[in-house]
């Protein structure tokens, strides 16, 4: 089976198998990352895979699971954030029935005579 070195920042180099290695590419490739928990003290390491790091785990065996980030991620935006007051204002709004009865009762229906 195939040992793969890594490095974590407590103990120092470990030697890991295919297995013991977690190998994520993302779609934004700067987001990619590899991650595995240190033999030595169990603490989870996480480090960024870049090209030549995915293609030497892969090769190694290491299986790598593909996460494609949605574009609204990526989408820029303007403005301020929502904050807890506009959810609470917005989750008040939801409760008022009379306003949305007589939301429901402007709409008029039309009536089909067969």
């Amino acid at each position: 089976m195939t040992t793969i070195k890594a490095s974590c920042p407590t103990c120092g180099d470990v030697e890991l198998t295919p297995p013991q290695v977690r190998l994520v590419v993302c779609t934004v490739s700067a987001w990619s990352f590899y991650a595995f928990h240190c033999p030595e003290c169990t603490e989870e390491v996480r480090k960024h895979a870049t090209d030549d790091v995915v293609r030497l785990l892969t090769t190694g065996g290491v299986p790598a699971e593909h996460w494609a980030v949605p574009a609204e991620v990526l989408e820029e935006h303007v403005g301020a954030s929502i904050s807890w007051d506009d959810v609470l204002d917005f989750t008040l709004a939801l409760e008022d029935t009379d306003v949305l009865a007589a939301i429901a009762g402007a709409v008029p229906t039309t009536r089909h005579l067969a």
